[in-house]
């Protein structure tokens, strides 16, 4: 008999201790999905916080597009680095570099071409779409282009078209929109 209510005893404490690891599995699950759908909430936060950051930046004609990519006339495409690849605006002025990883210097000493010029005919409106569309035209020494920034609704993920008045060269940088003072940019020698 004591060994019937021992046995019962050890069923009773192995059915309870299989019951608890089910709960805690349970529990396991569920808190995993509670935290992506936190960290899912949090980039949706931090995502309209860039976003607010980016139109703040453009309404007070003071940003940097750090550029990740670049497309070309024809379609083709490569990845950059975005310290040396951008479009920066400050005080009605704008600067325009690009960059590539090659062992020649070229023209601003960093493989590709740094140019600054006057900024005009600045226009910012919102399309059906939601996205952002800021446009300007830049005037310099070795610059003459219409810049079209498309800021989507989402975040501050940017394209940018640069169309130049002398040729039909356009080229589009894709990246992040910043405020001045948070971008990370290194500017070669301007012509």
């Amino acid at each position: 008999m004591r060994h019937i209510t021992t046995l019962f005893m050890m069923l009773a404490l192995v059915l309870g201790t299989f019951a608890s690891l089910t709960a805690q599995n349970m529990t396991a699950k569920e808190q995993r999905k509670l935290t992506r759908q936190e960290r899912k909430i949090a980039q949706q936060k931090e995502n309209e916080r860039l976003y607010k950051e980016a139109i703040r930046a453009l309404e007070n004609n003071n940003f940097v597009l750090e550029a990740h990519h670049l497309i070309f006339k024809r379609g083709r495409s490569t990845s950059v680095s975005a310290t040396r690849n951008f479009i920066s605006m400050a005080n009605k002025k704008a600067t325009v570099q690009v960059s590539f990883d090659t062992p020649r210097p070229l023209q601003n000493g960093l493989g590709g071409f740094t140019v600054e010029g006057n900024v005009s005919d600045v226009k910012m409106k919102t399309d059906k779409n939601g996205s952002v569309i800021y446009s300007f035209y830049v005037q310099g020494v070795s610059i003459s282009a219409y810049v079209t920034i498309s800021l989507s609704p989402s975040s501050n993920n940017v394209s940018a078209r640069i169309s130049p008045s002398f040729n039909s060269n356009t080229l589009t940088m894709m990246g992040k929109l910043l405020p001045q003072e948070k971008a990370s940019i290194f500017e070669g020698i301007k012509r």
